[in-house]
């Protein structure tokens, strides 16, 4: 294996978007490799990629192509070679990838939570009528609004910085982030309080990070093979199977979470109406080897029960 190791030579290029968070998640995938094959970080360059997801802020990610957005030129670069590995958030992961491509590794799974966050309430029920709050997710939006319709909703884009600075400048009364990202970025101190599955659940792979390279490129699936978590691929070959089955993209409120309780898998997923007016959930309990089936099943039900056009506005 040792030849196939990168080194300051021939270091391993992790391309990555180039937010704060991003570049967490890439400084964690590299001391992770680091520690597992016993290399000094120079066998390492991580590469800032610039993405559309992060250039264009003035619209909603529903209007302007959903989850690629953050994925496409990053992948363009692992196809022409120029990058060998890239570090993603798995929710913001089309659940098809370019041919060629794959996600060859995940990293243990941080919390799964949303997080409430807010200078001057402490929660969800404590907001008061028609409070707005802030949100770019559509799932957030619509499990609010179910939970809430009194209050209001706006458009929250930018990443964790530029949204905290919004809430501050008064813009929203409250927001929601991943608790696994602020943990990630050291900002625990702003959870205001971490939301349990029961009240909102999360988008799927919320909280996962994973590694796509070329699916053919033996010598970069050894070096990952160290760092994989299976009890993380198990759960999210659930929620994506279920989320790939409904067609889920940044245009769609779709919440779905998998847990492993023993020698089995908790699934739950639900669907709701972009205005939260109605929504459908269900569970699925089975052998960990059924993951995806059980997600593509649950999927298969929510459909039935939401019928055609249930997403449109």
């Amino acid at each position: 294996m040792t030849a196939g190791l990168p080194s300051p030579d021939r270091p391993l290029r992790i391309g990555t978007r180039g937010s704060p968070l991003a570049l967490a998640q890439a400084h964690e995938t590299r001391d992770r490799l680091m520690a597992a094959h016993g290399l000094p970080e120079a066998a390492f360059e991580i590469v800032v990629v610039s993405v559309m997801g992060d250039r264009v802020q003035d619209r909603a990610l529903s209007e302007i192509g959903g989850k690629g957005l953050f994925t496409k030129e990053i992948e363009d670069g692992l196809a022409d070679g120029s990058l060998d590995i890239a570090v993603h958030s798995m929710k913001d992961m089309p659940t098809v990838l370019p041919d060629g491509l794959a996600i060859t590794a995940l990293l243990p799974r941080e919390d799964v939570r949303d997080a409430f966050i807010s200078h001057r309430h402490g929660g969800i029920a404590d907001l008061p009528a028609g409070a707005v709050v802030g949100t770019s997710s559509l799932r957030r939006r619509a499990q609010l609004l179910h939970r809430r319709p009194d209050l209001r909703v706006v458009e929250f884009r930018g990443n964790v910085q530029t949204r905290m600075r919004k809430l501050a400048e008064g813009v929203a009364e409250a927001t929601f982030l991943a608790c696994a990202g602020l943990r990630r970025l050291g900002l625990e101190h702003e959870i205001r309080a971490a939301i349990e599955p029961d009240a909102m659940l999360p988008a799927v792979a919320q909280g996962a990070i994973g590694i796509e390279s070329r699916a053919d490129d033996a010598r970069v699936l050894g070096l990952l093979d160290a760092i994989h978590d299976r009890p993380t691929g198990t759960c999210l070959a659930a929620e994506r199977a279920f989320l790939g089955a409904l067609d889920g993209s940044c245009r769609t409120p779709i919440g779905g979470l998998a847990m492993i309780e023993g020698a089995d898998l908790w699934f739950r997923g639900e669907i709701i109406r972009p205005d939260g007016a109605i929504r459908h959930a269900t569970e699925r309990r089975g052998p960990l080897s059924d993951a995806a089936a059980m997600g593509r099943n649950a999927a298969g039900e929510l459909r039935a029960l939401g019928g055609a056009g249930f997403f449109d506005i």
